[in-house]
């Protein structure tokens, strides 16, 4: 029922504590022990679920919609011709980055 813990124990305890805290506020620590053990076995509850719902669907095999078609790639030459572009349309040395000519 306690664990390790028998009854002659648990007894010593209680009257140890009874001693120790006063009747007046036993009760109110019992209650805050109380709702912290609820809530660490609530937090342990909600792990535990997440942990079992991450591995079930890692081994659930993968859904397919329908063949796997690998996405198109531009043709090397229309790569080319685009970096051609905007080399092209780069500032010269004549101008300063901000796109203005120099005076001549």
């Amino acid at each position: 029922m306690f664990g390790p813990l028998g009854f002659q124990e648990v007894l010593f305890i209680l009257v140890l504590a009874l001693l120790i805290f006063g009747p007046r506020r036993l009760p109110e620590i019992g209650r805050t022990v109380g709702k912290g053990m609820a809530q660490f076995r609530k937090a342990s509850n909600d792990l535990r679920r997440s942990i079992e719902s991450e591995i079930a669907l890692e081994e659930e095999p993968p859904r397919r919609a329908g063949p796997h078609v690998a996405p198109r790639l531009p043709p090397p030459a229309a790569a080319e011709a685009r970096q051609r572009d905007e080399t092209e349309t780069a500032p010269s040395s004549a101008e300063d980055p901000a796109g203005r000519s120099e005076p001549n």
